[in-house]
């Protein structure tokens, strides 16, 4: 067998081609700089064959990397067979409307749903939950959004991390500081939000600050620009990173970025600059998707800067207990009827439909 390299996580994820890994893979995930892997619909064959994937990577090294994906639910949701169908957040929205109560408890189910079969198959984080506005005018976002109201949102939001944290699972809040007013998909456009701080600090900002010191363990900031704060998409921006969500908002947790390769960090540089411009803002990972001569590039000419807080904010992120004991919690009776309430919330197929979201964040 061989022997785990002794490397701290470093600020780079990157992703994987296909259900196993190649050769090649395992010396990417070997550099000294990754610290992480994001996994997608691709890398999903069925269960058996993903706990196989995110075993063989745990083993590259010590303390593991870091083992993410985008599994929201709804129309985000990146294993399906084996898996409960989990409901988009607006779901949880409307039972909101019928009785706050019994939406707060169901988002919790649906949480620990969620959290729970991911870490029985070695996944330590889903890039969750969503914490933009249900504006109805930004459509990749739409039925993602808990609700329109920031104070629903706040609400909801927390009771889904009270319910990740049960099943061994940290959170991340997204799209800092709100993607839900612009029309434009940040993975095809650069977006634009002309409205000023003010304004934003009236709603969409709502549910970061009320969740930055309430259990939010990580956040991700939006490929959008907001011109009336700063010329730079918000995780590229020492503004609103650094001053308003560090500072004013007196956040502590990790800060991802969203993928460089979407076309809302296009107007920042190549991906070298991209990722030297993100961390310098104050993001701790950069993430690295779908590209690998990319990723390379990014690990061959990175030149972070000194990020002394880096391996303990990343320690947060790792999925609690051992895999084997959340094999152990999914197969019990009681799990069971867990997701046999999270999986009546759930749409039919049609209705999950929506414009594609990428296989980025």
């Amino acid at each position: 067998m061989t022997t785990p390299l002794q490397l701290p996580r470093g600020p780079v994820m990157v992703d994987v081609a296909g259900f196993a890994l190649a050769d090649e893979e395992r010396v990417r995930l070997s550099h000294p700089l990754v610290g992480g892997v994001i996994l997608f619909r691709r890398n999903f064959e069925n269960v058996e064959q993903l706990k196989a994937l995110t075993a063989e990577i745990r083993a590259l090294r010590t303390p593991h990397l870091l083992i993410a994906a985008d599994h929201e639910g709804g129309r985000v949701q990146r294993f399906i067979d084996g898996f409960t169908r989990l409901p988009p957040m607006q779901v949880l929205g409307e039972a909101w409307d019928k009785d706050p109560t019994e939406a707060l408890r169901l988002a919790e189910v649906v949480g620990e749903v969620l959290a729970g079969e991911l870490r029985a198959c070695g996944v330590d984080l889903s890039f969750t939950p969503v914490l933009d506005l249900q504006w109805q005018r930004c459509a990749v976002i739409g039925n993602r959004s808990f609700h329109s109201d920031p104070e629903a949102v706040s609400e909801l939001a927390a009771a889904l991390i009270r319910g990740l944290n049960k099943g061994g699972m940290a959170s991340c809040g997204k799209h800092f500081p709100g993607h839900g007013w612009v029309e434009g998909d940040s993975h095809h456009v650069i977006p634009v939000d002309d409205r000023d701080l003010a304004e934003l600090r009236a709603a969409d900002l709502v549910p970061f600050a009320k969740l930055a010191s309430a259990g939010l363990t990580s956040v991700m900031p939006a490929h959008v620009i907001y011109p009336a704060v700063d010329d730079k998409p918000a995780g590229f921006s020492k503004v609103w990173l650094e001053d308003i969500l560090r500072g004013e908002l007196g956040y502590d947790g990790v800060i991802f970025s969203d993928d460089l390769g979407m076309e809302g960090a296009a107007g920042v540089g190549g991906f070298v600059e991209r990722g030297m411009a993100a961390l310098d803002a104050g993001c701790d990972m950069v993430l690295v998707c779908n590209q690998p001569a990319r990723a390379d590039e990014v690990l061959a000419g990175l030149a972070p800067p000194a990020q002394p807080r880096l391996a303990e904010r990343l320690a947060r992120m790792a999925g609690q207990r051992e895999v084997a004991a959340w094999e152990e919690r999914i197969a019990s009776p009681d799990f069971a009827r867990l997701q046999a309430e999270v999986a009546t919330l759930a749409m039919p197929r049609d209705a999950l439909k929506g414009p594609a979201v990428g296989e980025a964040c």
